[in-house]
């Protein structure tokens, strides 16, 4: 059989406004999607994956793109279910004998509801889909009931069911690496059309899951609650033959540092295999930041690292349940300057009692910091949060989830002193205090020299100077 993968939600890195628009157009692999490439290829099937943002003209050759295929699955974002249920009447508009499964955050909270609301979807995936494909494609092929298979709900003589229930993978090992190959088509790395680290760029990811927490963050589902990290051994291994191919890895764990044990030996695996990559580190806690440690991830090539700071009060981040401290904010990124990594750090501005005192101190702490760039974003109350879920509860917000998507005013709801307008005014003045400062112009010249690395400077003065 032919498989077709879409993701069909936007960049996986996206902040752009009017102000600043840096990685306004970085976009990263799917990796959910070539982990369940490379189980259907082991199956001995035909698959094709598809990221709409990077084509130019992604339904006019939809027609085409469709023949042969014998089933479409799709990956959907709570925020993107208009989009996607748009795109799958599309699908069956054009070809209504073609299998659609959905997956994702939004069908792994919400399975049933997902199906209900995408009527023209015939399967709805609730967690990791890595290993269920496999059961799906032998159930289209007739070799297995769905009622048997875990982790899925279906339409069957137009009603929803449910099949068995669903697992999580609990030992990481044990998945095949993710089919790089079926993206290659694309260039990563490109931030509006300049390349920020060496091509080729790819992405792994050590661990699924996340151990904390924070309330504005939407981990309540089985598989994202449930944290579990692959072994150093396996992670060295895949880092191997990633770079006989790309130059430029981005690991996209929401806490790759977490496990500092870990941490060290896949850097001195690194190390002793000689691989030289530059290594991005889209997640990371500071409170995980030891000189120790740092020293030996200059030494294996790590160049970027992103925090989630998230406020510099302290109330916000208790609020947040961040569980960490303005002291060790401070201590890991002036470690992380030392070591010469560029540093992004990302703030949310919002929370339900924050004033104009506390933006104007977050904003302080961030201009006080040796930070390359920042994001700021006002709070969003994401579908499966301790914010979102309390909402619900006080009737707050519907409790149906296909109207998670829809545009509500937090001041008016008594959730914010500000609307999502004046939320995000202040997120472009706090970027505009960040950047518009001479010294942070000099600053950057100068890290630039140091690093005899002009690509970020470049960037950075064409959002500066340029026409955009």
């Amino acid at each position: 059989m032919k498989f077709l993968l879409i993701e069909s939600h936007g960049p996986a890195r996206l902040a752009h406004n009017k102000d600043i628009k840096i990685f306004s157009s970085l976009y990263s692999p799917p990796l959910g999607l070539l982990y369940i490439g490379k189980s259907l290829l082991d199956e001995g099937h035909k698959v094709e994956v598809i990221q709409p943002q990077a084509e130019k003209s992604f339904y006019d050759g939809l027609p085409t793109t469709l023949k042969n295929v014998d089933c479409v699955g799709i990956s959907i974002e709570s925020m993107r279910i208009k989009e996607a249920n748009f795109l799958i009447e599309k699908i069956n508009e054009i070809d209504s004998s073609i299998i659609i499964v959905i997956g994702g955050p939004f069908c792994t909270l919400h399975p049933k509801e997902s199906l209900e609301y995408m009527k023209k979807a015939n399967i709805s995936v609730e967690g990791e889909g890595d290993f269920v494909i496999k059961d799906i494609a032998k159930a289209i092929e007739g070799k297995k009931k769905l009622s048997n298979i875990h982790g899925i709900y279906y339409r069957e003589n137009g009603q929803v069911k449910k099949g068995k229930e669903a697992k999580i993978i609990k030992n990481l090992d044990e998945l095949p690496f993710p089919a790089r190959h079926l993206v290659d088509k694309y260039d990563y790395g490109k931030v509006d059309g300049s390349y920020l680290f060496k091509p080729r760029l790819t992405s792994m990811v050590s661990s699924r899951g996340c151990p904390f927490q924070c309330t504005f963050c939407g981990r309540d589902a089985l598989n994202y609650k449930t944290y579990r990290e692959r072994s150093a051994e396996n992670i060295v291994e895949e880092i191997k033959i990633i770079s006989e191919k790309y130059k430029s890895l981005f690991f996209v764990d929401d806490n790759f540092l977490l496990n500092v044990e870990r941490s060290n030996q896949i850097f001195d695996g690194i190390i002793e295999e000689k691989l030289d990559l530059d290594l991005l580190i889209m997640g990371a806690r500071v409170d995980t930041a030891s000189k120790e440690l740092y020293k030996k991830m200059k030494k294996a090539g790590v160049k970027y690292i992103e925090y989630g700071i998230e406020s510099g009060n302290q109330d916000v981040l208790d609020f947040y349940k961040k569980e960490i401290n303005i002291s060790q904010i401070k201590k890991a990124v002036n470690l992380s300057r030392k070591m010469n990594f560029v540093i992004l750090g990302n703030f949310i501005l919002g929370a339900p009692f924050e004033t104009k005192k506390h933006f104007e101190k977050t904003i302080g702490l961030a201009c006080s910091l040796p930070f390359d760039m920042v994001f700021f974003f006002p709070l969003a109350y994401m579908d499966g949060s301790d914010l979102w879920n309390d909402g619900v509860k006080k009737g707050i917000f519907s409790k149906n989830p296909t109207e998670v998507g829809k545009k509500v005013d937090l001041k008016e709801l008594g959730l914010s002193n500000y609307n999502h307008e004046e939320l995000r005014n202040y997120c472009s003045y706090a970027i505009r205090k960040f950047y518009y400062r001479p010294s942070y112009v000099v600053r950057q010249i100068y890290r630039s020299l140091l690093r005899k690395d002009f690509r970020l400077l470049s960037l950075e003065l064409k959002n500066f100077f340029g026409s955009g």
